[in-house]
């Protein structure tokens, strides 16, 4: 063993070169190339050493190093048994990669990236080693599967499709302790779909347009050749719409106003062009009064209850034992007598006491 190249021969030795540890990225200079192992000048720290499964998972990026050359690897063992501190040139370029990542995600660079393969989720993605996940929520108008029956095998064989095509990305999500990376095709390209906006469309317009496409998340609707626009769910009806396909098909004619332009995207409301049920119940209801409802949704909060059409409120999972229980108690679908606990209809708000 070589002690001048030991940490403990360097203490003794009076070396005052920075600390280092396990995990930690370096850089040095490639010293020699010797059958499977390289050797790296890692100066004031002493030698490091690429060998073993680190060589042979990492050859194929060896075979284009010469003596002479800078590289960055990671730290696996600070003092094997022969002095060498161990190197990993894989696992540094992953380190390096997901570093990459983070700062895409701070700086919201575009990438270009070739999707590999597709699920019932959305698309898998390979960026610089790492394998990234596009939830099919995240894709662009064009490329979002308008599979009218909602059927999930339609779905992924319509993300199918985009195997083999280069995407234009940002970056959502990084966390390289679980090895997720997120990706997000919305609001990538907004300059070239601003433009196919013609001037004539502003906000407050109300159209006639066919709808070309229905997904979980809304409707599509068609204002000329290569310019659509997107009635939200949220924005459908005043009561509450969880499938926007029991309400409309491809080809009906909807009437709906523009009530946003932006980044290239028409949004509209479909609900602006009726009155607002919550207006016509002010001063008709108040705090205490007993009502009839129906329940028309469970969820982890409790039950929501409509009171008339596009009013509903909610009654809470505090006033049962369980979910179970609520469930039990609170059928979908069914109407039962409760009591007033909050009314603001012009914060479009409601709470129930369920008087079972």
């Amino acid at each position: 063993m070589d002690l001048q190249n030991t940490i403990l021969g360097k203490l003794l030795a009076g070396n005052t070169a920075p600390i280092l540890e396990t995990g930690e990225l370096v850089e040095g200079k490639v010293i020699s190339i010797q059958g499977t192992q390289v050797f790296v000048d890692l100066h004031p720290n002493g030698t490091g050493i690429i060998y073993g499964k680190e060589y042979l998972t990492a050859r194929d990026m060896i075979r284009g190093l010469n003596a002479g050359d800078t590289i960055k690897a990671k730290i696996v063992e600070l003092e094997n048994k022969d002095g060498y501190i161990e190197l990993s040139l894989k696992e540094a370029k992953q380190a390096l990669a997901w570093g990459e990542a983070e700062d895409a995600l701070k700086s919201g660079t575009t990438l270009e990236i070739i999707v590999k393969e597709a699920n019932k989720g959305g698309l898998m993605l390979d960026w610089n080693g790492i394998s990234g996940f596009l939830p099919a929520s995240q894709l662009n108008a064009e490329h979002y599967p308008r599979v009218e029956s909602g059927n999930k095998d339609d779905i992924v064989n319509q993300l199918k499709k985009l195997v083999g095509q280069k995407l234009s990305v940002t970056v959502l999500s990084v966390n390289p302790k679980e090895g997720k990376l997120i990706f997000s095709e919305k609001g990538e390209r907004a300059g070239t779909r601003e433009k196919a906006v013609p001037a004539k469309y502003s906000v407050g317009d109300i159209l006639e347009c066919e709808v070309t496409g229905i997904v979980d998340f809304g409707i599509f609707l068609k204002l000329e050749a290569g310019v659509e626009g997107l009635v939200h769910i949220s924005e459908m009806d005043w009561s509450l719409v969880e499938n926007p396909r029991a309400l409309y098909k491809v080809g009906d004619t909807v009437k709906a106003k523009i009530i946003e332009i932006k980044d290239g995207k028409i949004s509209f409301s479909i609900k602006t062009l009726t009155e607002n049920p919550w207006t016509t119940v002010e001063g008709k209801y108040k705090v205490s009064d007993k009502v009839n409802g129906v329940v028309i949704k469970h969820n982890k909060h409790g039950a929501l209850v409509s009171i008339e059409q596009g009013v509903a409120g909610l009654v809470h999972i505090s006033e049962f034992e369980s979910e179970k229980d609520l469930k039990s108690k609170l059928g979908l679908g069914q109407s039962y007598d409760f009591t007033i606990t909050t009314f603001e209809p012009k914060e479009q708000k409601l709470t129930l006491s369920f008087n079972g």
